[in-house]
């Protein structure tokens, strides 16, 4: 089995100077992660939801209060995209990826003919297998932030560490959700006013003795891990396979998982992780 037999096609594409914000719909409309940058059919790029996450975070602050409808895609793309023929192995692709720190290798033949992603080989990983453990495989990247921290502050931690994803702890530090560089793709960008996004928060007085409450004024405040986060998904055992782990990553749609011993959550596999233990 190779490359060819396993990449997603058909390829969805998008012109250079299309905006941000369609190609958020495109994403969201198909439920992918990956789209292939052409002009006049011929690839000049790929954009990904890490792309839009990370790129608008790293932007000057003017430069990102700009509508995402007004944003051009060839300011947020990858203009030298890696790629690979459909012949090659999977383990080739598996090994680009991880090289590169990407999820995404356009397969070219002539033209671009497919995609292949860190998920498409997951999921040939779920179906082999294998004996090697998620305890072989797992990171010491775990990254923790609280539920009241700002999704900036989320992204700085993302970059300073050099993750996809962080845990969400509330008070008693115990982990109460978790947040990707998908969630805070489709979470960052601002409005067509140009505004940051930011909540609403009424401020009340004391209740009336007939029990009748006062609104004082309603604040903005910015957004804040716990508003983008989404529940924590199933944890697997330290001793768990990594077929294990691929399944339940699959099965609920997930790039991560927190892994458990009898002490409670001890790291994460990744995605990334279970490429390691590609054929």
């Amino acid at each position: 089995m190779d490359v060819g037999d396993i990449m997603s096609s058909p390829v969805y594409t998008i012109e250079p100077e299309e905006n941000v914000a369609h190609a958020r719909r495109l994403m969201l409309k198909h439920r992918i992660s990956t789209l292939v940058v052409t002009r006049d059919d011929k690839m000049i790029g790929i954009v990904t939801k890490t792309d839009l996450s990370r790129r608008l975070a790293q932007a000057e602050p003017m430069w990102r209060r700009r509508p995402i409808d007004k944003i051009p895609v060839n300011m947020v793309m990858n203009d030298a995209p890696i790629s690979i023929y459909p012949e090659a192995s999977i383990r080739q692709a598996s090994n680009l990826l991880l090289e590169n720190g990407i999820n995404s290798l356009a397969v070219v033949k002539d033209n671009v003919v497919g995609i292949i992603t860190g998920t498409d080989i997951m999921k040939y990983i779920s179906q082999q297998e294998i004996g090697t453990k998620v305890s072989e495989v797992m990171g010491d990247d775990m990254v923790f932030v609280h539920r009241h921290h700002t999704i900036n502050h989320v992204i700085q931690e993302m970059e300073k560490y050099g993750v996809n994803r962080v845990i969400v702890t509330d008070d008693s530090d115990e982990a109460v959700g978790i947040i990707t560089t998908s969630n805070v793709a489709l979470s960052i960008m601002v409005d067509n006013e140009g505004k940051l996004p930011s909540k609403s928060i009424k401020m009340t007085r004391r209740s009336s003795p007939a029990g009748q409450k006062n609104f004082r004024y309603v604040k903005e405040v910015p957004l804040v891990a716990e508003d983008i986060m989404s529940e924590l998904p199933s944890s697997v055992d330290i001793d768990d396979l990594v077929v294990h782990a691929a399944k339940v990553m699959i099965k609920e749609h997930v790039i991560s998982l927190p892994v458990v011993n009898a002490d409670g959550i001890v790291g994460v596999v990744s995605r990334k992780d279970i490429l390691k233990a590609a054929d």
